[in-house]
C-alpha cells in the first residue's frame, strides 16, 4: 500500500488563506494611491481658491472633531489612554481608517467620514493636498468655492468676502459658526488698488503735461475787467516826418510828434450786449511847419432782445475833429481852422416774419461849429453852420438762405439849421428823400457784410439854391482768402452843406480798399488804397484825392510793439488853390493791454 495520505482539510484551508492573502496583497499593490509627491507643495503656484476651499474644509472639519470629542470624553472613561497628537501636521502616518492590530501595510489610506461618530479620536491635520490627487466630486466643489472667490473680488469688499466664506454651512451650532469666522481669510486695506489694470487702458498724461490749444492770434490785447465789461485800451507814440504838415496847398514840411489813444469795452452779458469804442490823436510840431491839433471819436451801441421776435439797436456818438485845410468849408489865411463837434444818435428795430426782415431806424445828428482864430488874432464866428439832421429809414429784406439777402431802402430826412437865414442871406435847411437797393451776404469768416446803390435828393428851402441829388453808393465787405488774411472794401456817399454864397452844397463819394496779413505770430503788415471824389452842386467843380499806406507792426511780446508805415496822398482839383501832395513816414511804439 501507499503511504500517502489523505490530505486533511485543515491543510486544504491554511492553503485557501494562503492564496487569498496573496491575491489580496497583489489588489492592494495594483490599486492607484496618490503619490508623495503629491502630498506636499512642490507643484508651483497654488490657486488662491483651492487655498480658500481648503481652508474652508479644515474649518468643517476642525469644528465636527470638536463636538465628537465632547461626545467621546462624556462617554468614555477618563482613563482610557489618550492619543499623541503631533504639534506639526504630518508628522506621523495618518490613522484614521484601520485598527493598529488588524490594519495591513498594504492596505490604502482611507478618506475620514466628517459625520461618522463611532471613531472618537480627533482627525490629525494634514498637508494641503494637490489638485491632482482629488476626487472628482472634490474638484468640482472646488470649482465652485473658486467662482464664488472670483465674485467676492469682484465686489471689492470685505463684506463680501464673508458673504462668500460663509455660504457653505454644515449646520453646526453657535460655537462653529464663531470658530469658522475666526478662521476667514479677511482682504488688505489696499486689496482693491492692487486689482490688475486694463491692459488695454491708456496712461493719462500729466496735467502740467497736456498739449494746450494754439491760440489763433497770440499777440491780440487781452483786456482788463471793470464790472460787467472787458476793456481793452492801447496808446501809440511816436513822430511823423511830412512833406505837408497839414495837407494844404501851402503846407510844407514838418517833424510831427503823434500820440493815439485807443480803447474798446464789450460786455459780457448773458443776453443783451453792448459795445463802446473811442480814439483820440492829438499831433503837435516838434519842428517845421507849425501843427496844433487834436481829434477823437466815442461812439456806443446796446442791442436788446424784446418779445415777440423784436430787437432794438441803440447807438450814441460824440465827435470832435478841427476843419480841414483841403475841405470847402476851410477857412484862408487863418491860424487855426474851427472845430466841429457833432452829436448823433439812433433808434432801430427789427423784426422778422418768416424769410421776411423788417428794419425801421430813426437817427439824430447835430453839428455845432466853434470860431475860426484869424492870423491877426482875431476870430470868425461859424454858428451860421450848426444844424440838425433828422432821417427815418425802412427797411425790408427777404432771406434767400441764411447766406444771401436782398433789401432795399426808402429814407425821408429833414436838415434844420439854427438860423433859419444864414448871414448871406440864404435859407439853408432842406428836405431829404433817398432809395437804394442792395445785397446783405453772411458767409461767415469767409465773406461777411453789404453793398448797396441809389439815388439822394436833398432840396433846399431857397429856390435860389439848386438841390443836392445824385447817384450814392455805400459798402462795407470783408473778405478773407485764407487764414490771417482780411481784404476790407468800405464805400461811403456823403452829403456836404456849405455856407457858401451861391453854392448848395457838394457829394463827396469816398472809397477804401485795405489789406491786412499775418505774417508771423509777431509780424502783422497792412496796407490800403483810398479814392476820394467830390462833386460840387451849382457849380462846374471836382476833387479828386488818391492815397496810400502800407505799414509793419512787430510785436516784441502781448503788450509791446513796434510800428511803423509809410503815406502818400495827393488831391487834384479844377478849381483854384487846391492841389496838394503830401508825404510822410512814422515810426513808433504800441503798448496795449
Amino acid at each position: 500500500m501507499s503511504g500517502a495520505q489523505p490530505e486533511k482539510p485543515k491543510g486544504r484551508q491554511g492553503k485557501a488563506a494562503c492564496a487569498l492573502l496573496l491575491a489580496t496583497s497583489i489588489l492592494a499593490l495594483l490599486r492607484p494611491a496618490p503619490l508623495h509627491a503629491q502630498e506636499t507643495e512642490l507643484r508651483g503656484e497654488v490657486p488662491e481658491s483651492a487655498i480658500l476651499s481648503d481652508q474652508q474644509r479644515k474649518a468643517r472639519q476642525l469644528v465636527a472633531a470638536q463636538g465628537q470629542q465632547q461626545a467621546a470624553n462624556a462617554a468614555q472613561d477618563d482613563t482610557q489612554p489618550r492619543t499623541y497628537l503631533p504639534a506639526s501636521a504630518g508628522a506621523v502616518p495618518d490613522d484614521t481608517g484601520t485598527d493598529a492590530a488588524t490594519a495591513s501595510i498594504f492596505d490604502p489610506p482611507q478618506a475620514y467620514d466628517d459625520t461618522s461618530t463611532a471613531d472618537p479620536m480627533p482627525p490629525k491635520p494634514r498637508r494641503r493636498p494637490s489638485t491632482g490627487g482629488r476626487t472628482a466630486a472634490d474638484q468640482d466643489k472646488t470649482k465652485a468655492d473658486a467662482k464664488a472667490a472670483d465674485k467676492a473680488k469682484k465686489k471689492k469688499t470685505t463684506a463680501a468676502t464673508t458673504d462668500t466664506t460663509g455660504a457653505v454651512t454644515d449646520g453646526s451650532d453657535t460655537a462653529a459658526t464663531d470658530q469658522e469666522a475666526a478662521n476667514r481669510r479677511t482682504l488688505t486695506i489696499d486689496s482693491a488698488e492692487r486689482q490688475k489694470l486694463d491692459p488695454g487702458a491708456e496712461r493719462t498724461a500729466a496735467i502740467e503735461g497736456q498739449t494746450r490749444k494754439a491760440e489763433d492770434d497770440p499777440f491780440a490785447p487781452t483786456g482788463v475787467r471793470w464790472g460787467s465789461f472787458i476793456i481793452r485800451p492801447s496808446i501809440e507814440q511816436g513822430l511823423t516826418a511830412t512833406t505837408n504838415g497839414d495837407s494844404s496847398s501851402a503846407g510844407t514840411s514838418a517833424l510831427l510828434s503823434e500820440t493815439a489813444l485807443r480803447f474798446s469795452a464789450i460786455s459780457d452779458w448773458r443776453e443783451n450786449s453792448a459795445t463802446i469804442d473811442g480814439y483820440g490823436l492829438f499831433r503837435e510840431t516838434v519842428s517845421g511847419y507849425p501843427v496844433h491839433d487834436a481829434q477823437g471819436r466815442i461812439e456806443g451801441q446796446f442791442n436788446v432782445d424784446l418779445d415777440n421776435e423784436l430787437r432794438a439797436i441803440a447807438k450814441l456818438g460824440y465827435e470832435a475833429v478841427p476843419e480841414t485845410a483841403s475841405s470847402p468849408n476851410a477857412i484862408a489865411g487863418v491860424s487855426t481852422q474851427p472845430l466841429r463837434q457833432t452829436i448823433d444818435g439812433s433808434l432801430g428795430i427789427e423784426k422778422a416774419v418768416g424769410k421776411m426782415q423788417y428794419t425801421l431806424t430813426g437817427a439824430v445828428s447835430h453839428d455845432f461849429y466853434g470860431d475860426a482864430k484869424l492870423s491877426d488874432g482875431t476870430s470868425l464866428s461859424q454858428k451860421d453852420q450848426d444844424s440838425t439832421l433828422y432821417t427815418a429809414t425802412l427797411r425790408t429784406g427777404y432771406e434767400i438762405s441764411p447766406a444771401l439777402t436782398p433789401f432795399t431802402e426808402v429814407e425821408l430826412g429833414r436838415r434844420i439849421y439854427d438860423q433859419r437865414i444864414d448871414n448871406e442871406g440864404f435859407e439853408r435847411s432842406s428836405t431829404r428823400f433817398g432809395a437804394r437797393a442792395g445785397l446783405q451776404l453772411d458767409m461767415g469768416e469767409k465773406l461777411s457784410g453789404e453793398f448797396s446803390a441809389g439815388w439822394l435828393r436833398e432840396a433846399i428851402d431857397d429856390n435860389s439854391l439848386e438841390p443836392i441829388s445824385g447817384a450814392t453808393v455805400n459798402a462795407d465787405l470783408k473778405w478773407s482768402p485764407e487764414r490771417g488774411t482780411t481784404i476790407g472794401l468800405t464805400g461811403k456817399t456823403t452829403v456836404e452843406t456849405t455856407t457858401t454864397p451861391g453854392e448848395s452844397g457838394d457829394i463827396l463819394y469816398s472809397g477804401r480798399l485795405t489789406a491786412e496779413r499775418q505774417i508771423r505770430a509777431n509780424l502783422t503788415g497792412n496796407a490800403a488804397l483810398g479814392l476820394d471824389w467830390r462833386d460840387y452842386i451849382g457849380i462846374d467843380g471836382h476833387d479828386r484825392i488818391l492815397s496810400a499806406e502800407a505799414g509793419l507792426t512787430w510785436w516784441l511780446n502781448r503788450y509791446a510793439g513796434l510800428t511803423s508805415r509809410v503815406r502818400t496822398e495827393e488831391l487834384t482839383s479844377n478849381l483854384p488853390g487846391r492841389d496838394y501832395t503830401a508825404n510822410s513816414i512814422y515810426l513808433g511804439v504800441k503798448v496795449q493791454r
